[in-house]
């Protein structure tokens, strides 16, 4: 089944052009024959340029600590499609997958016009979290909002995480544009979380949720903010406050000091949620337990490896902060760095010289809309970087490998694809990976 769902067009393989990007009329369809399975359950809706994976992960694990059953709809996945439908925070086993997917092409004759890949596992996981059932469904947007197959959804609580530069061929060309996408998911009755901060950018979504009628609008660093923010041993240690709350001294086992943004969003989307403040024991057991494979992941100390997909440049510039802050910069620290089309090679990179990066290994990502491991050299070259150019992940890490000292610090990031590939090979790999210190996947 999975053949078949590979077999539809993969805009994540292929990003359309804004004339060609898809509408909602092919999901709406879908959820017609499936008897509207986007309604069977209450929803928390996600966007945001950066954060959103995260934020998702981090709402899903303070609904399940509160005792809910949670349906969770995350993209791209790191190794396996199944990580992308979850259910208190398990993947969708491949029996329930290969289920789920059969009775989507028992039907698929019966639309008039075939369908994305992106669609189809949007509506495998409203059909999945329908059938389950859950309590609660924490759903991330695919790409911007307005447009996004997700947005067929009728949210209880939209969150928008924050607005920067990405995908400007399709939501920009300006940050404008892409905020009045991302405020697309914002539906009448429904409660906002904002954790964007720019004043202009922030006029869009209070205008766009007083348009359609939500019910209130909460931004951060007025009614919910991270107000402490501290490096921990194994993560961060918080002070939280949302409008009901003070949350002080809580441990969030994720790196760097942006995940305190993200995790201030979530509180606050949970309140939103229950309509009132969670016990801290929720909170606390909740952010302790949060993994998010692929983000500022920890997978080796001796040497150190990080694992990031961060792939435009306020993620880098986020990475660059959080390595310099919670890792010795080191003198040789190598860059592993792979990326797509459309990112600034320059820019990336620049972002990643607080870490002490001094050698650039340039890979091909393995995708069709790979930027070409020579022009990233070419541009690490020009910003006085030693540089290296790979054909492929694989080759790449080895490259790498051999440029490592025992004390030195490996940095995997560019894309999420560069990062899977790089996992793969590096998670329980003895060679690499000191077992002791591997982040649970």
């Amino acid at each position: 089944m999975v053949a078949w769902l590979d077999s539809h067009t993969d805009y994540e393989l292929s990003m359309p052009t804004r004339v060609g990007a898809p509408t909602l009329e092919r999901i709406r369809a879908w959820c017609r024959l499936l008897g509207d399975p986007e309604r069977s359950c209450p929803v928390v809706h996600v966007t945001g340029t950066n954060g959103k994976g995260s934020t998702a992960k981090i709402l899903t694990e303070l609904f399940i600590a509160d005792g809910l059953s949670v349906g969770t709809y995350t993209s791209p996945n790191l190794a396996r499609v199944n990580e992308r439908l979850a259910r208190n925070g398990e993947p969708i086993d491949d029996d329930e997958l290969a289920e789920v997917l059969g009775s989507l092409a028992a039907i698929e004759p019966l639309l008039a016009e075939r369908t994305t890949r992106f669609e189809l596992l949007t509506a495998a996981a409203f059909r999945w979290f329908a059938d389950s059932p859950v309590d609660v469904a924490v759903i991330e947007v695919g790409l911007g909002g307005r447009w996004d197959a997700t947005n067929v959804v009728e949210p209880d609580v939209a969150v928008i995480t924050n607005v920067s530069y990405d995908h400007v061929e399709i939501l920009g060309p300006t940050l404008l544009d892409i905020a009045r996408e991302k405020a697309g998911i914002i539906k009448p009755g429904c409660r906002v979380v904002v954790g964007e901060t720019d004043p202009e950018l922030l006029g869009v979504f209070t205008a766009a949720a007083e348009e359609c009628g939500a019910v209130e609008t909460w931004v951060r660093g007025v009614e919910f903010d991270c107000v402490g923010n501290q490096v921990a041993v194994g993560g961060r240690l918080l002070d939280l406050r949302t409008p009901s709350a003070h949350y002080p001294e809580v441990f969030l086992s994720l790196h760097g000091a942006h995940q305190g943004d993200n995790a201030a969003c979530a509180l606050a989307a949970a309140e939103a949620f229950f309509g009132a403040p969670l016990a801290p024991e929720v909170v606390e057991h909740a952010l302790g337990a949060v993994r998010v494979p692929g983000r500022m992941e920890i997978i080796s100390r001796a040497p150190v490896i990080v694992l990031d997909g961060a792939h435009n440049v306020a993620g880098a510039q986020a990475l660059g902060r959080a390595l310099a802050a919670e890792l010795a910069p080191a003198d040789d620290a190598i860059a592993l760095i792979g990326m797509l089309h459309g990112r600034d090679p320059s820019a990336m990179l620049e972002a990643l010289r607080p870490a002490g990066v001094t050698t650039v290994v340039a890979c091909t990502a393995p995708s069709p809309r790979a930027l070409p491991a020579p022009s990233i050299a070419e541009a690490a070259r020009a910003l006085g970087f030693k540089a290296i150019a790979a054909d492929t992940v694989a080759d790449g890490l080895t490259l790498a490998r051999a440029r490592l000292s025992p004390a030195g610090t490996l940095i995997v990031t560019g894309s999420l694809y560069v990062v899977a590939d790089a996992r793969a090979i590096l998670v329980g790999s003895t060679a690499w990976a000191d077992p002791g210190s591997l982040s649970e996947p």
